[in-house]
């Protein structure tokens, strides 16, 4: 079975560099609390680790 990612936003976006929010963007969150699922993919773990700061990553499997 595939791992995945639950991501979830925990700060602001507001006042962040642009790269940061389209990151945040990217990873189909917004606003704070929002959670998404993804694939574990080393694509998604490096977006995650330049928005470390921003989001909290749980591992679940499916």
């Amino acid at each position: 079975m595939a791992k995945k990612l639950k991501i979830k936003q925990i700060r602001s976006i507001i006042d962040r560099p642009k790269k940061q929010k389209l990151t945040i963007e990217a990873l189909g969150l917004g606003r704070p609390n929002y959670v998404k699922i993804h694939n574990d993919t080393p694509q998604i773990r490096g977006m995650i680790k330049k928005v470390s700061h921003l989001v909290t990553v749980e591992e679940i499997e499916e």
